[in-house]
């Protein structure tokens, strides 16, 4: 594919340099993108740009990772309203190598003259003292030149410290060591970046009398203005321990009708043609259209064992006639996911060693139901399911027996509320 025109339909492209268009068509190209390991994990906003990565990459060019091991200890200004709290050394350094691996799932990483590499900026910083930095450095930019950037004049009235002000010191000479050392020409990233960015276009001309170049993509919002990676519940992250794939497929489900063809040009890899297709296809069945998105993804950020537990939780949590069968099959993790999206309550094992009464477990070591004489009122109303079987006596005594994997137990009441009880 050509990248520029690939990323063009995408509506991936908010700035682009002069030249760049020839310099891609030159050959094989090396670019980068630049992660600062502030987070404990990737989030789908991170995604965007590892997907202009994989563009690239597929376009035959050579994708370079520069992990911020060392701008990630001085914190961009870029985009914040007021300064960072700084991370400690030990945090940064395992975040940053978690990210390492996440990274490793979504590009090549072995085969070809293309396969992608990863290089870390605190190299280029450890061995240089202060002195050098601010000679060989701090003296290739004007501090009228630096003050220019939006991510400094939206900040010099809150307040910015010399620290996160010289931030585009360091990203601008990453861009020009990246050019010495391995020919690096190209940098990526969202349009918040594009100061930084221009900043080591800059410094690679003074510092090497090269002409580099840059290409960023629009930042990502909802249809509602909302910062796109955001859910009710915070940040979604690539990481199945901050963000179940039940959440992750769950958020692209529940897209707004409006964002769908954003979605399908950031992060499908269907082609074009396919994706046009699909629109055409599913023009009145959005929901189809969202499912088709959700399994992509959810298979390819996590996988297709995920992505089939995903559909059992679902069908379980969503389709009323979910039989007892269905629920027994589940595994040990599944009912792990649905103990998180429903009310659930810890019981401990010592209260089961002799059996409880199914209405002391409604009323009193839970809050399922206000009272025993509404737990019992309830059981004649044929309203209570335990394990998707109805419960028929008041007398009915929970033991082991009723434990899905030595630990789970499912309470229903009515057709609607579903709670877990989970055995600590």
């Amino acid at each position: 594919m050509n990248f520029l025109e690939e990323l063009q339909w995408r509506g991936l492209i908010h700035d682009q340099t002069p030249g760049i268009a020839s310099e891609l068509a030159e050959g094989m190209k090396l670019g980068y993108i630049g992660f600062d390991p502030t987070a404990p994990s990737m989030t789908i906003g991170n995604y965007v740009q590892i997907m202009l990565l994989t563009f690239f990459q597929k376009s035959g060019h050579k994708p370079v990772i520069l992990m911020g091991g060392a701008t990630g200890r001085i914190g961009d200004p870029s985009g914040k309203d007021q300064e960072r709290t700084l991370k400690s050394y030990e945090e940064l350094d395992s975040n940053l190598a978690h990210q390492q691996r996440q990274l490793a799932q979504f590009l090549n990483f072995k085969d070809g003259e293309n396969k992608a590499v990863i290089v870390n900026n605190l190299d280029f910083y450890k061995d240089m003292n202060v002195l050098d930095f601010l000679r060989d450095v701090g003296k290739n930019l004007t501090i009228n030149y630096m003050m220019s950037k939006d991510s400094v004049k939206n900040r010099i009235e809150r307040g910015l410290s010399f620290t996160e002000f010289s931030y585009q010191l360091l990203q601008g000479y990453d861009f020009a060591k990246l050019y010495k050392d391995i020919g690096c020409t190209i940098e990526m990233g969202g349009s918040d970046q594009f100061g930084n960015i221009t900043a080591g276009i800059e410094m690679t001309r003074k510092l090497h009398s090269a002409k580099v170049f840059a290409v960023t993509t629009p930042l990502l919002t909802k249809s509602d203005g909302s910062k796109f990676g955001k859910s009710e519940g915070g940040n979604i992250w690539l990481d199945p321990k901050l963000t179940s794939p039940f959440k992750f497929y769950q958020f692209w489900i529940n897209a707004n009708d409006s964002d769908l063809p954003k979605y399908y040009r950031y992060f499908s890899l269907r082609t074009k043609e396919d994706i046009l297709a699909l629109e055409r296809e599913h023009k009145e069945d959005p929901q189809t259209l969202k499912r088709l998105l959700a399994e992509e993804l959810t298979v390819r950020i996590h996988s297709q064992e995920d992505y089939d537990s995903v559909l059992k939780v679902t069908q379980l949590l969503f389709n009323r006639k979910a039989s007892k069968e269905q629920l027994e099959g589940l595994a040990e993790m599944d009912l792990a996911v649905i103990s998180e999206e429903i009310p659930s309550f810890n019981l401990a094992k010592a209260d089961l060693e002799s059996g409880m009464n199914i209405v002391d477990l409604l009323s009193e070591k839970t809050t399922i139901l206000s009272s025993k004489s509404e737990a019992r009122r309830a059981i004649k109303g044929n309203a209570i399911a335990v394990n998707k079987e109805k419960v028929t006596v008041d007398t009915l005594q929970m033991t082991k027996q009723h434990l899905l994997h030595d630990r789970y137990i499912m309470v229903e009441n009515g057709k609607k509320n579903k709670f877990m009880i989970v055995l600590t």
